[in-house]
């Protein structure tokens, strides 16, 4: 249900526009001055905001800059008598979303609000997909590991080396991945990314290079595979250590050849392809229980990254959580929340048994759950 603030210092308008909106299944609040409406708006949620111009001790052009200034999108409609005209104009020109003459028109005063409503689930969406569509993410943190990391990465990307990333779930092997690519003389062309534990065994061929119309049941039409798809740019194979051996023979022949044959095809096509691998399996290991091959092992491990476990970089998880909590105010229109020191502690001291993709769901929890700031008991009541 939208959640709408009235602020004005009439009784009566906010009685009428109270039960104008209530009635359109809106819900509610009120406050009889801008001071008070500043503090509800502070400490809720609002998906618009309708404020009276004049009022005693917080004004309406008052209140509507300390809400830009605090960084929030949430629209503000002013309300202004017929002799607040020329300001309720100049407001809209300082960010207000629009005004209403009092007494207002009920039609008039619907369509605002509907109005400004679509236009910040369209800022949201906006600021979503934009986010989504960036080329690579920060690598955040300043810890040893991660330092030498970066560094690794600013040596190894100009080359076309094979990079075998090895780590936990969650602990960003995807990241390095990405970074390897956008610091290559490749980055103009596509990293394509491949998982191999959740595409079934049968389907992995076809989906690695392609398969010709006819060469099985369901192949209705030629497909080109990912090595193809990657040619002149980077192949990112995710979770290698669940490959079958009969791919692995293929992939193999692909990086000693750099030639591959479609299913069902008999043509060779060369292809230049960097290869960057991670796993979260010990490979040696799966070697020695004739799940992986040898020769594919060294083939994919000339450069080894490792990736560190969010529990052995419990320096980094506070630039970590500041990172998450500007991330998460953006996508939802909010202020940054503020956290205290204990509570970072508190995160400081969990089993981050899912790395850095649990701490991330944790701080978005944290965010929705807890009240202006979070405290060391939101930690132990939403965490713990």
């Amino acid at each position: 249900m939208p959640n709408i603030l009235i602020i004005d210092d009439e009784k009566a308008i906010r009685n009428v526009l109270k039960e104008i909106l209530a009635n359109e299944g809106f819900a509610v609040e009120e406050a009889p001055d801008g001071e008070e409406g500043l503090k509800k708006f502070t400490a809720g949620s609002f998906d618009v905001v309708l404020c009276d111009i004049k009022m005693p001790k917080l004004d309406g052009i008052e209140f509507l800059q300390k809400v830009i200034e605090a960084g929030t999108e949430t629209p503000v409609i002013m309300i202004s008598g017929h002799g607040n005209i020329e300001t309720a104009v100049e407001a809209v020109k300082k960010g207000a979303f629009d005004f209403i003459s009092k007494p207002p028109d009920l039609n008039r005063l619907l369509i605002t609000i509907r109005n400004a409503m679509d236009k910040t689930t369209l800022v949201k969406e906006t600021r979503v997909l934009k986010r989504k569509v960036s080329r690579v993410q920060e690598m955040i943190g300043e810890s040893e590991a991660i330092l030498q990391i970066r560094e690794t990465i600013e040596k190894v990307a100009p080359t076309d080396a094979r990079v075998l990333i090895t780590g936990e779930n969650g602990s960003g092997k995807e990241l390095v991945a990405r970074w390897l690519h956008e610091k290559s003389n490749r980055a103009a062309g596509l990293l394509v990314e491949v998982n191999c534990a959740a595409i079934p065994g049968e389907l992995i061929e076809s989906e690695l290079f392609g398969h010709e119309k006819g060469s099985f049941t369901s192949a209705i039409k030629q497909r080109i595979g990912k090595f193809e798809q990657a040619n002149g740019g980077t192949l990112f194979l995710d979770e290698i250590g669940d490959m079958s051996l009969s791919a692995q023979a293929k992939v193999l022949r692909a990086l000693q050849e750099g030639r591959i044959t479609r299913v069902g095809g008999e043509k060779d096509i060369a292809v230049d392809v960097r290869v960057v691998a991670a796993t979260n399996k010990d490979l040696l290991e799966e070697v020695n229980e004739k799940r992986f091959r040898l020769d594919l092992y060294h083939r994919l491990n000339v450069i080894p990254i490792h990736v560190p476990s969010l529990n052995n970089r419990r320096t980094d998880i506070p630039l970590l959580v500041d990172k998450f909590l500007g991330d998460i105010a953006e996508d939802y229109g909010q202020a940054k929340k503020a956290i205290d020191k204990k509570a970072l502690e508190a995160l400081k001291e969990h089993n981050w048994t899912g790395n850095i993709r649990e701490l991330r769901n944790v701080v978005e929890r944290l965010v929705i759950l807890s009240g202006k700031e979070i405290t060391t008991a939101d930690v132990e009541r939403h965490v713990r």
